[in-house]
């Protein structure tokens, strides 16, 4: 958990290090956007505003067209939540068989709104200052530092979250740095089974 560019996919990198698997939803929901049952529900509410000059689900255009208000937040999110948490249930199920994977990574940027929270064994928080993440964000060509914080308006607060977790990984600095905190939380989650 943690805000927009706080660094929450390099931490679950970090993870997959040291031999868990990272369930990636954004990946999963990018990779459903073409599938053409999604791809043409998606259309059917937001138009064809939202497709780029091959047919395809333009994303950034999709973004600007739901992140205009909490219905249509809604709406996309009751398309592609369910086929996008069916895909997580299976990998959960598909990794738990492999005894060589020493956790489960859930990078999922809804975790809490979703309910998902509670199926976790531990919830950490990525902390990145305001200034760190709106330079990340511009840096990756992402958002725009107003376009950050409207969508942070569909989500829990930042406070809410780093309330529910478990740990909370400072990411205002380097990647050394990061990885120390990951491993220290790796250990003790080994330590502590």
């Amino acid at each position: 958990m943690g805000g927009i560019a706080s660094g929450k996919s390099t931490v679950a990198a970090e993870f997959a290090r040291l031999g868990c698997k990272v369930i990636d939803a954004d990946k999963i929901a990018h990779e459903l956007l073409d599938q053409p049952p999604i791809r043409d529900a998606i259309i059917a509410v937001f138009g064809p505003k939202i497709l780029d000059s091959q047919r395809s689900i333009d994303r950034r255009k999709l973004a600007d067209a739901a992140f205009t208000g909490s219905e249509n937040i809604a709406r996309l999110n009751a398309i592609l939540h369910p086929p996008v948490l069916a895909r997580v249930e299976q990998l959960i199920a598909d990794y738990k068989a492999q005894p060589d994977v020493k956790a489960i990574v859930l990078d999922m940027p809804l975790l809490t709104e979703t309910g998902w929270g509670k199926k976790c064994d531990r919830l950490i928080f990525v902390s990145a200052t305001p200034d760190v993440r709106a330079e990340r964000a511009r840096t990756k060509g992402i958002l725009s530092t107003h376009d950050l914080k409207l969508r942070e308006n569909f989500q829990n607060s930042l406070d809410t979250k780093a309330n529910l977790a478990d740990n909370t990984i400072e990411n205002n600095s380097g990647l050394v740095e990061l990885a120390r905190q990951v491993a220290e939380i790796f250990s003790y989650m080994a330590n502590n089974e």
